[in-house]
């Protein structure tokens, strides 16, 4: 384990230090394109005669096991330093928007892509169970906009604006793992296989949401009485690591959303940092995490294309992935539009928002685990295909052209804050 994450290190050092040198891309659309086009290459050869290397590097890959290094590793740290890096204060004044937009928003992707995945898989040739293409709708549907918010602070788009995207982006990460984990229930997967009502399902659902929120709530209350009586920077940043390890690991043992708490957590130490931090050790504190979090995301970014590796394809999945990347962003704009109907008049967004919430909804490391998380079946390779060129497919075409949308929708709405 120690010397394939060695090699993983090594490998995304080099990708981030060529696509800074000769490429320019945004760090984490960088090093995933050069990760696909590294693992293409090296198909490619296997292909022409040079064995040896992608056996090697598909051992590399399948040796971290890319669910269990998001779900169980990374994602306890990035959700709690993205919530950290807001402004909490800020992101409270919108909760009606971004709570509406987290639940319901994530709940109509789910549906409207289900139910199209089902049809499309029928249409090319490819038999998935309804039930399995909800699976997918499930797990494609929480945007990651990690690659999309650095972006969007160098345009210096409107604080409502940046908060919105971001804070979407967190709950719904929860949100969606909650409403997969509710219908694998429903179908029997994973540890769930008795929950097969509709109530089993709702129960399933409040007691991961409901549940991770309370814990979040309680974990944030603890860190903020033990912080106040923290002086040292050191002490107070293995404070906030064993809060998010330590809530990370007790949420999973008690059945409840990990993601969701560390989401809630991370809020609460942000809206009284200025309280619980010097100048000093607040710029020390956020310093570290906000290293961390660029660091484990250009990781994660990297592993995403690596991992294209281990992704056999066929006509038919290829076919069925072109026709769902439409399907996927249809759904993204419509899930945003119509709870958006709600708020957008009695909060003052700009028309431009429906529009850049739907392009900036990129897919990410969340979507890929929890596809490679489904147990052996003959339907789990075609969902794993598809949900790559998705993910690769915002990455790259969204990714890259999404600031041009962004300085056109600021230069059209300069007053807008």
């Amino acid at each position: 384990m120690l010397s394939a994450f060695a090699v993983l290190l090594c490998v995304t050092a080099l990708l981030a230090y060529l696509n800074e040198r000769f490429l320019h891309f945004p760090t984490t659309v960088g090093v995933t394109l050069a990760g696909a086009l590294a693992s293409i290459l090296l198909i490619v050869l296997d292909a022409l005669g040079l064995p040896g290397l992608r056996g090697w590097a598909a051992g590399v890959l399948e040796t971290l096991d890319f669910t269990e290094f998001v779900l169980n590793g990374i994602l306890s740290v990035l959700l709690f330093a993205g919530a950290l890096s807001l402004n909490a204060r800020q992101m409270l004044r919108q909760r009606r928007s971004i709570l509406l937009l987290a639940f319901l928003s994530t709940l109509i992707s789910t549906a409207l892509i289900g139910f199209a995945a089902y049809g499309v898989f029928a249409l090319v040739g490819l038999d998935v169970p309804l039930m399995w293409a909800l699976l997918f709708g499930a797990l494609i549907s929480p945007t990651d906009p990690v690659a999309v918010l650095d972006l969007l602070k160098r345009a210096r788009v409107p604080l409502k604006i940046e908060t919105l995207i971001a804070g979407e982006s967190l709950f719904n990460d929860g949100v969606g793992v909650v409403i997969f984990l509710a219908l694998a229930g429903a179908a029997g997967l994973g540890g769930h296989g008795g929950e097969v009502s509709a109530a089993g399902v709702a129960g399933l659902f409040a007691r991961e949401a409901l549940g991770g929120l309370a814990f979040g709530a309680l974990l944030g209350g603890l860190g903020y009485a033990l912080l106040k009586g923290a002086t040292e920077h050191a002490v107070e940043i293995l404070l906030t690591l064993a809060l998010v390890v330590g809530g990370y690991a007790a949420a999973a043992a008690l059945g409840i959303s990990g993601p969701l708490a560390m989401v809630v957590a991370g809020l609460i130490i942000s809206a009284w940092k200025h309280e619980l931090f010097t100048p000093d050790t607040q710029e020390l504190v956020e310093g570290f995490w906000e290293t961390i979090d660029q660091v484990l995301n250009i990781v994660l970014f990297a592993f995403i294309g690596l991992d294209v590796l281990l992704t056999e394809t066929t006509g038919a999945q290829i076919l069925a992935s072109v026709l769902l990347i439409g399907v996927a962003l249809a759904a993204r704009w419509i899930s945003v539009a119509v709870p958006f109907a709600l708020v957008r008049a009695r909060e003052g967004y700009g028309a431009y928002t429906v529009r850049l919430l739907t392009w900036g909804g990129l897919r990410g490391g969340i979507a890929i685990s929890l596809a490679l998380g489904l147990p052996d079946s003959p339907y789990r390779t075609h969902l794993v295909t598809v949900t790559y060129a998705v993910v690769l497919f915002t990455i790259a075409v969204q990714g890259l052209t999404i600031m041009p949308i962004v300085r056109r929708a600021v230069e059209a709405t300069p007053d807008e804050g």
